[in-house]
């Protein structure tokens, strides 16, 4: 079976960027996160698959809350990995 690749694009605030990467975090069709700022220049990228062990995901939080503390707006873009439909 073969995995159709998506990309989201989606935009929230500072405030908000911890609580929405720690929710795509969580979900199991994930594959990276990519955290922009305003102008379009990319912040962090994140690998989902290996931020998902509790380990790693601690850190990377801990950056994301950082990236939060600065930015007022940002855009985040997801990239999922799903089976095809079937009709």
């Amino acid at each position: 079976m073969s995995f159709q690749d998506f990309k989201e694009e989606i935009h929230v605030m500072g405030s908000n960027l911890v609580e929405k990467v720690k929710e795509l975090i969580h979900e199991g069709n994930v594959q990276r996160v990519i955290i922009k700022n305003e102008q379009g220049h990319t912040l962090v990228e994140i690998p989902v698959t290996f931020a998902a062990i509790g380990v790693i995901a601690a850190p990377v939080l801990a950056a994301v809350g950082a990236i939060a503390a600065v930015v007022t707006k940002c855009t985040i873009l997801v990239e999922r990995r799903e089976p095809p439909a079937t009709v």
